[in-house]
């Protein structure tokens, strides 16, 4: 596996987001299906493993754990605070946003003890909560890596701004947003914030949450649970006009003898040295494939028209409803 710095680490070219062995995309797979992902992607060479306090209200955390647990020494693990399960007075257990510094660091030592270990390497604030000034939160993050809890800390769904804001009161060694052929709004002024200030890039939904495997083509059979349900693009009048971009994508990627799936990857690994892609997979097949695309050597042609064919000008649809895209801080381009 080929790798790339992230702040002070070098990781795997290609990380493994791990959220969807237990969240968010309908009923998640069983604990050994999880374990055997897992496993499977340090065996090929994955040192980046990407994991969340929110991500099954703790479960996520804890599969990591009990699995990677025998092996931390020869991985980078990341997590997030800030955005975690909180139990309502009703007994029920629902997402919060809160990047106070006492909830922060009662949110890190919560993930310590259920990834089963000293230190996370690198931990990121999941949401800039609002309510609280980004540099108060920072601040909390920077004395946990003073504390020896965290050794680099990072942003998720920030602005460029923010990022500068938040690097004034600690170095920030990465930030985390969605970026893909289909979500091009980093391309605004955080990937150009990050080169300049030093820190990676991390691309989380690389994929387009399964639209770019060319594999999602009845959004009606979504589990009900499903978090893609209420996002714009997948509703019916916007994915029908999206599925309309596949058959050239698809056309493409045969012409330059890989998947739909790994051009996508091959794409975002060509727009900067400092981009860290972690797509997430419950499928060994879809790992491997995956995994693959490090080891493609596309001319810049096929590159450049990729971009044109899915892009900000042809996606159909914002990518979150309006009450999510009020909790994130990102510079978002009018929706198509």
């Amino acid at each position: 596996m080929h790798t790339r710095r992230l702040g002070p680490f070098e990781v795997s070219t290609i990380g493994l987001g791990c959220m969807n062995l237990s969240h968010a995309y309908g009923t998640p797979p069983s604990p050994e299906q999880g374990e055997r992902v897992l496993l499977a992607a340090l065996d090929a060479g994955v040192t980046l493993f990407d994991t969340a306090a929110l991500y099954g209200f703790g479960a996520n955390e804890e599969l990591v754990g009990r699995v990677l647990a025998p092996h931390r020494q020869k991985i980078t693990l990341c997590s997030k605070g800030g955005m975690a399960g909180v139990k309502g007075e009703d007994g029920v257990t629902r997402r919060v946003i809160d990047g106070r510094p006492a909830t922060l660091r009662r949110n890190c030592e919560d993930s310590l003890r259920r990834l089963r270990t000293d230190v996370i390497d690198l931990y990121y604030l999941h949401r800039w909560d609002k309510q609280v000034p980004i540099e108060d939160s920072v601040g909390e993050l920077s004395r946990l890596v003073e504390a020896g809890k965290v050794r680099a800390i990072g942003l998720s769904e920030v602005s460029a701004a923010t990022l500068r804001k938040a690097h004034a009161v600690h170095p920030v060694a990465a930030v985390q947003t969605e970026y893909s052929l289909w979500t091009r709004n980093p391309e605004i002024a955080v990937l150009a914030a990050c080169r300049e200030i030093g820190a990676a890039f991390v691309a989380f939904s690389p994929l387009a949450r399964a639209f770019l495997t060319g594999r999602l083509t009845d959004v009606g059979g979504l589990d009900a649970k499903d978090i893609r349900r209420p996002m714009p693009r997948f509703s019916a009048e916007h994915y029908t006009r999206n599925l309309a971009l596949l058959p050239a994508f698809e056309a493409l990627a045969r012409e330059a003898g890989c998947t739909p799936a790994q051009l996508a990857l091959a794409w975002l690994l060509a727009q900067g040295e400092h981009i860290v892609p972690i797509p997430g997979t419950t499928s060994l097949d879809h790992l491997r494939e995956d995994l693959a695309a490090a080891d493609l050597q596309l001319s810049a042609d096929t590159i450049a028209r990729a971009g044109e064919l899915i892009g900000q000008r042809t996606v159909s649809g914002p990518r979150y409803p309006a009450q999510a895209t009020q909790e994130v801080d990102t510079e978002e381009f009018a929706a198509g």
